[in-house]
């Protein structure tokens, strides 16, 4: 038995289901009774294929009854039939709990043997992650469902928990958006926190790295606020030792870069389990992007690697992005990467991405940036233009010989500044960086 911590209802179900303050986040969705949606669909088709389920939803819950907004698996053009009573669904368990809902054999669970939606819906394993606004509300659940039982590997579940945060990113976004078009002077700070959302909240723990990473978005004098952009960056283990580092950028601002960055992250986390080639990760990538009818593209590079007594030992490949920088310790700089093909634009067979083979010794230093770093300048206003040149990649290899024998942060922190003494702190366009140092002493053991 599931236990409720708010108790329940004369019907049996979990109070929190008619707690008003849920209800309230629930309707400021607006998303109860309305037709399915791409952004949607895609995250939840990615759930069902990546856990290798049968059907997949994204489920608005009230008082009363459960609403599909995404049904995968299931055709319902409609809306009279995406939905149906909670007394016949799982969600009241994650609504009740506002935590994840697991099972492996819906039959003989005693949570789930006898329950109304067990036989006629043809459950035979359940894994369901709570759908949360802003304040921690439980607005719904994303759910994948098998017909026959089936044991839920820990990574099926990372992975729904992973794709049900953006499900709730992508709503909690368009809600701040719609909030920040009634409120300019408040724009600014909600377009940060956004951005912020689709960014790792800190950079994993990698023993035997320092890894060091910053984000200034682009700005505009004659503007109180910000557009949501599009670069992106990530740090992450793969299988066993491996690990992945990954920085993007999205072509354009708003909420269709925010969601492709959002869709790019996690795809490339969910792929890069089982391919050791970044260039072929990349062209599933491309596929994705291709598939899905992506109206944006983007450029991308991507390291995976992993750490020995003698430093770092990886692979690289770029899509249509600037060069990777090492720092080698004695202060020299070299380009890493052969230039490959933008993502998302070109058929087969004009996609060209290859892997290229790096190593760190202790104390060299991995730079991935977006091209802001390399066009930074004085915006208008701040000082005329032929006073100061645009800063180009042969600025920034200087700079990065000017860190020699910095650790990860403060080279990241010195870059920073010499861009910052370009753009005036008014950058014309969004810039990352992303600093790997194989440390001095060589990987914990």
């Amino acid at each position: 038995m599931v236990e409720h911590p708010g108790g329940v209802r004369v019907d049996g179900l979990p109070a929190a289901l008619s707690d008003p303050d849920r209800l309230r986040a629930v309707a400021a969705t607006g998303l109860m009774d309305t037709g399915p949606e791409e952004v949607f669909d895609d995250l939840a088709s990615l759930a069902a294929r990546i856990t290798g389920a049968g059907r997949a939803f994204v489920t608005l819950v009230d008082a009363d009854r459960s609403f599909w907004k995404s049904s995968i698996g299931v055709d319902l053009p409609d809306l009279a039939d995406r939905q149906g009573p909670l007394s016949a669904s799982y969600c009241p368990f994650v609504v009740g709990t506002a935590d994840a809902f697991v099972v492996d054999d819906a039959a003989r669970d005693p949570r789930t043997a006898h329950h109304p939606a067990t036989h006629p819906m043809h459950i035979g394993a359940w894994a369901g992650q709570p759908l949360l606004d802003a304040d921690g509300h439980v607005l719904g659940t994303l759910c994948v469902i098998d017909d026959d039982p089936r044991p839920w590997s820990d990574a099926d579940i990372a992975t729904l928990a992973t794709l049900a945060r953006s499900v709730s990113a992508e709503i909690n976004l368009r809600q701040a958006l719609t909030t920040a078009r009634h409120a300019h002077r408040r724009s600014a700070d909600l377009a940060r926190t956004l951005q912020a959302g689709l960014l790792p909240d800190a950079l994993r723990t990698v023993p035997g790295l320092e890894a060091a990473a910053s984000y200034l978005p682009a700005s505009r004098r004659d503007r109180a606020d910000i557009e949501v952009g599009g670069d992106f960056y990530d740090l992450f283990p793969t299988h066993g030792d491996n690990w992945g580092a990954v920085m993007g950028d999205v072509c354009g601002k708003g909420v269709q870069a925010a969601q492709l960055s959002s869709m790019a992250r996690h795809t490339l986390r969910a792929d890069a389990t089982d391919t050791r080639s970044p260039a072929v990760l990349l062209k599933r990538l491309h596929d994705a992007m291709v598939a899905q009818g992506a109206d944006r593209f983007l450029t991308c590079a991507y390291a995976a690697f992993h750490l020995t007594d003698q430093g770092v030992v990886g692979t690289l490949a770029l899509g249509g992005h600037p060069p990777a920088l090492i720092r080698r310790t004695d202060g020299a700089v070299e380009q890493l990467g052969e230039p490959g093909t933008v993502l998302g634009v070109l058929p087969e067979p004009h996609v060209h991405l290859t892997d290229v083979p790096f190593t760190l010794a202790p104390g060299d230093l991995l730079l991935l940036y977006t091209d802001g770093a390399i066009e930074a300048r004085p915006r208008t206003g701040t000082a005329p233009r032929e006073a100061v040149a645009r800063f180009e990649e042969a600025d920034l290899a200087r700079a990065l010989v000017d860190t020699r024998g910095l650790d990860a942060v403060a080279t990241v922190a010195h870059l920073d500044a010499v861009l910052e003494a370009q753009h005036g702190g008014r950058p014309s366009d969004d810039t990352a960086l992303l600093a790997l140092r194989a440390a001095s002493d060589g990987p914990a053991r």
